[in-house]
């Protein structure tokens, strides 16, 4: 069966306001130097009125996954929450601009919360310091999922953070059936340890009954099985998920499928911004995924991808990630 999408992902839609700040000023707004924080929605107000050379564009770690797939010419879609305010209309005009669906329209409604944003600082060193206020986004909920869309994905990919809302779980279960019952396959990323120490039981539970794969981090699969042996987590992960993968900062990527164990290795480099690595990582494999390769191009692909993007600023690629896959031989 024809499919309209190769990958549809679900993730928290997030516009990346990007503005300098001195140390000085970074000192005097309370800003904590080179680290993400979750503010409130006056403190993100504050913040946004004070960047003075403010540039936007669309985030999100699942949205820069797309951006990588779709710059590989895969066709994709991003299934998201925008407020129908400035930075809401901006998200889904500059994705759709970009070459992703956006098929959910900006919300008049509901919590009339301000579309989410992450104001980041530069600082002259290079530094980033970041400030996410998460609101309209993570009020994503079943509502917001159209089953239409879900079984003409060839590939559901998840974020997890939009698990942490009771509301976000469940529009994750009904989108990864719908896909799923139509032929397709569901994935997530487990995007924060923290979010998986708040959530175990019910992680476990999808990735068993839903997920044909996974992919996350050494601490994340640690966490999620809570033991200091990442070789026991990720037997026990494989036991119940067809694909299983771990990435492991600069250590080789290590995948699980039917029982055979793949290690991708990875060249270690001191990355100029290491935003995005995960996302990109994910962009590779799951164009590996798409276009039918082994689990080993996959993981060469998201690591090539991953290599691109954490040696420039900013968390989605500058170069043709078809260019590079191409000169290693991957395509």
């Amino acid at each position: 069966m024809t499919k309209t999408y190769d990958v549809v992902g679900i993730g928290n839609a997030i516009v990346d306001v990007i503005s300098h700040g001195t140390d000085d000023f970074l000192e005097n707004m309370g800003i904590t130097k080179g680290i993400m924080q979750l503010v409130e929605r006056e403190r993100a107000e504050l913040l946004y009125a004070a960047m003075s050379d403010r540039t936007q564009a669309p985030g999100g770690s699942v949205g820069n996954t797309l951006a990588g797939i779709g710059s590989l010419g895969l066709v994709t879609a991003f299934v998201g929450r925008v407020r129908d305010d400035t930075l809401g209309r901006f998200y889904a005009e500059k994705m759709q601009d970009e070459g992703t669906d956006f098929p959910n329209p900006p919300v008049a409604s509901g919590e009339n919360l301000p579309t989410s944003r992450s104001m980041i600082f530069v600082s002259p060193d290079g530094e980033r310091s970041m400030n996410t206020y998460l609101g309209e986004g993570a009020e994503f909920s079943g509502a917001d999922v159209d089953a239409s869309v879900m079984e003409n994905a060839r590939i559901l990919f998840l974020e997890g953070y939009l698990y942490d809302k009771d509301k976000g779980k469940e529009a994750f279960a009904a989108a990864a059936a719908a896909c799923r019952s139509a032929g397709g396959q569901a994935g997530i990323t487990l995007s924060d340890p923290f979010c998986v120490d708040r959530h175990r039981a019910d992680f476990r539970k999808l990735i068993e009954d839903e997920m044909d794969f996974v992919i996350g981090n050494e601490d994340e699969w640690l966490s999620l099985y809570q033991t200091d042996d990442l070789t026991a987590a990720l037997d026990a992960a494989a036991d119940v998920c067809p694909i299983v993968v771990c990435t492991r900062s600069g250590q080789a990527v290590v995948i699980r499928q039917a029982g055979v164990t793949v290690e991708v290795p990875v060249t270690e480099v001191t990355p100029v911004d290491a935003t995005g690595a995960g996302d990109q990582f994910a962009a590779g494999f799951l164009y590996g995924l798409a276009t039918g390769r082994d689990m080993e191009a996959c993981g060469r692909m998201g690591v090539a991808a991953a290599a691109e993007v954490i040696g420039h600023i900013g968390p989605r690629p500058k170069r043709a990630l078809k260019a590079i896959f191409a000169e290693q031989g991957l395509i």
